[in-house]
């Protein structure tokens, strides 16, 4: 039986202390295709959202946060969404943002597959694929956030030349999204089956959760799939 988190100690108001952070809610946190097309909103203008006309570079599956903070300090005249299916988790990186008096960052509290309601064709130069749930069952194939499916929203999303960064720790589901990646017409680079073979990369800022499996000698797979359209 699943376990359910339990919403945080006044949730309400420390949402409502954030809300100037976040563009896009869905119902209780959770918007589904038939939720999109019901509480349609005008697609998101970046320019008002962050007062001025920088890159967009979005995060899918933000978690804590320290991913999105950490690149947000590092590159200031880049403009991040960090997006987060469920409320009670998005909470989370919304009042690290809040605390550190980062600017250049704002949430997608929906799922997905529900990005293209919110996020115009052609704005975006990067996605983040950080450690993406791989769903090994075969009959969930589908639901993975490298399959077919996604990767060919993404492609309309992001500019020609636009990339996908995904990191993950499962092998398997990095030699399916390879394979998907290439079906829908991505150039693959810098593929690497081991990111910290030799130490870690300055470039690489080191989720809290990739750090746990490099501790335990867990090899971390990372591609960088670019968008030729």
């Amino acid at each position: 039986m699943s376990m359910r988190m339990r919403k945080k100690r006044n949730f309400d108001a420390r949402m409502q202390a954030c809300g100037d952070l976040l563009l896009a809610k869905g119902a209780n946190g959770i918007l589904n295709m038939k939720e999109a097309a019901e509480h349609f909103r005008a697609l998101i203008d970046f320019s008002a959202a962050f007062g001025n006309d920088a890159p967009i570079e979005l995060e899918i599956g933000c978690g804590k946060g320290g991913f999105i903070c950490e690149l947000a300090c590092k590159k200031p005249n880049v403009n991040y969404l960090a997006l987060e299916k469920m409320s009670n988790v998005i909470l989370t990186p919304m009042e690290a943002v809040k605390a550190q008096g980062i600017e250049n960052v704002r949430f997608l509290n929906i799922r997905a597959e529900c990005i293209p309601c919110y996020i115009p064709e052609n704005s975006l130069d990067t996605i983040y694929l950080n450690f993406s749930t791989p769903l090994p069952k075969l009959g969930y194939a589908s639901q993975r956030l490298t399959h077919r499916n996604f990767l060919n929203v993404y492609k309309k999303l992001l500019k020609n030349g636009g990339r996908i960064v995904q990191k993950t720790d499962d092998r398997d589901f990095f030699d399916f999204s390879l394979e998907e990646y290439k079906a829908c017409g991505f150039a693959l680079e810098n593929v690497t089956y081991n990111l910290h073979e030799n130490g870690n990369p300055e470039w690489n800022i080191v989720t809290e959760y990739e750090n746990k499996w490099v501790e335990k000698g867990f090899p971390i797979h990372r591609v960088e799939a670019v968008v030729i359209k």
